[in-house]
């Protein structure tokens, strides 16, 4: 049992997908060894079914159970490194505490910091007057806390890295579903065409697939070179090589992200549409432009038609557009705004008296409160944290996929999104100035010249 134990090493109990000590190990029927959240998150993200050691399908998916074996191997693997740490600690601090001096055979009782050298007693006496000294155990105590705060500290960052890394194939699979989507709609339109226009849909079929393989192929760089870049992390032990590398690190990370989303703002900026607001659904103390393209609160309630269309009591107003398909986008300016509601509703929604902005009341928004407090209205509010207060905010909406984003549209960043949203009535856009200062609203690249 004993030859047993010396010849297990972590590299036998790591999950293949978190690079981890199992938890809750399971088996697939291909013989292969995961953590059961690991695969269960793999097969609800990526390709469904499908072993990622061997790419073998399953057909249904298999029911996973806990592998009892090797959870108990796990356990004791834990329990035998535990204990030789602690035993390995202990040791340390025996030898040092008997640990003599050679020139006059007497215990290393003292640490001198001026030479960085261990000494006895008559040391510090005849050879180092003038030094510092202080108690060689608390000397090695100290080292001994900085030694265990850098390696927690590298065991942090190698997994904060992990998550980024996710987050990069997350965003890569967005991309390529997104360009399959595009692909298939371009052959549905092409097809219906002559011979000469055959022609032309070829040659842009072969530059999207090229465009898709370049992302995936720049993606799959940078995962490599994370990767890496995580495996030297783990081997170094010095603080300062590893603050300038994680630095170096999250600069790259920074400016790769950035990349992606501006791509994705100039892609979804191409379902830009106009949109007017409808006075017919303006609360009365609302003071709306004569082109429609601008609102304000004012002072003083006008007295208007209480129609079935118009908000009572919640200072709101809808878009006269309405969308029931497909996709569109629209652009909001904000900018001297210390406080507002934007996105978009669908028709059926509650119109007097008060009103909750959540999904489930069909409202798809997010707000600023007190100047600087942004939230997604999701039931209870959602604090969000945008690097800058946007003066200009994108709304991207697609229809059949239940998408609704909110982009910062200077900083090409994005805000928020709600996802897996069910639609099926006619959606508008919705506006709320709240009190007193105007809200501007265009889409696409219409900038109006207003005055009002």
């Amino acid at each position: 049992m004993s030859a047993a134990s010396n010849l297990r090493s972590e590299d036998q109990f790591l999950c293949s997908i978190c690079l981890d000590v199992f938890t809750d190990p399971v088996s697939t029927p291909c013989g292969h060894n995961y953590c059961k959240n690991c695969i269960t998150s793999h097969w609800r993200i990526n390709v469904p079914s499908q072993c990622p050691m061997c790419n073998k399908v399953f057909n249904t998916r298999p029911e996973l159970h806990i592998n009892t074996f090797i959870s108990e191997m796990v356990a004791q693997f834990k329990q035998e490194a535990q204990q030789k740490a602690s035993s390995s600690s202990s040791e340390q601090q025996v030898n040092l505490e008997d640990r003599m001096c050679t020139k006059h055979d007497k215990p290393l009782e003292l640490f001198c910091k001026t030479d960085q050298t261990c000494v006895c007693m008559l040391c510090s006496v005849l050879d180092h007057r003038t030094h510092e000294f202080v108690p060689l155990k608390e000397e090695y105590e100290g080292k001994k806390a900085e030694l265990e705060k850098t390696e927690a500290e590298i065991q942090q960052m190698i997994q904060k890295r992990r998550l980024k890394i996710e987050e990069i194939k997350h965003s890569v699979k967005i991309s390529k579903d997104d360009a399959d989507r595009e692909k298939a709609e371009g052959v549905q339109v092409f097809t219906a065409l002559k011979e000469s226009v055959d022609r032309g849909l070829n040659q842009l079929i072969k530059e999207m697939e090229e465009k898709q393989k370049t992302t995936e192929k720049q993606a799959e760089d940078l995962i490599t070179e994370l990767e890496q870049e995580i495996s030297e992390l783990m081997k170094r032990s010095t603080e300062g090589t590893v603050v300038r590398a994680v630095a170096q690190l999250e600069e790259t990370l920074s400016k790769e992200k950035k990349k992606l989303i501006e791509a994705e703002l100039k892609r979804v900026q191409q379902y830009a549409v106009d949109v007017t607001l409808d006075p017919d659904t303006a609360n009365p103390w609302l003071i709306l432009s004569d082109g429609g393209k601008r609102v304000h609160c004012g002072d003083v309630k006008k007295n208007l038609p209480d129609n079935p269309k118009r908000f009572s009591h919640s200072v709101n107003v809808l878009g006269k557009q309405s969308f029931s398909s497909g996709r569109f986008y629209f652009e909001v300016q904000v900018k001297g705004k210390t406080k507002w509601t934007l996105g978009v509703a669908r028709e059926s929604i509650k119109r007097k008296g008060n009103i909750t902005f959540t999904p489930e009341d069909g409202y798809w928004t997010i707000w600023l409160r007190n100047g600087n407090e942004y939230s997604a209205l999701i039931g209870s509010p959602l604090r969000l944290s945008p690097k800058s207060g946007p003066e200009k905010v994108g709304v991207f909406v697609d229809y059949e996929e239940g998408l609704v984003s909110f982009y910062d549209v200077d900083a090409a960043a994005l805000i928020y999104s709600f996802t897996g949203c069910s639609f099926t009535e006619k959606l508008y856009p919705v506006f709320s100035p709240c009190t007193n200062d105007g809200v501007v609203m265009y889409s696409g690249n219409m900038f109006p010249s207003e005055n009002s």
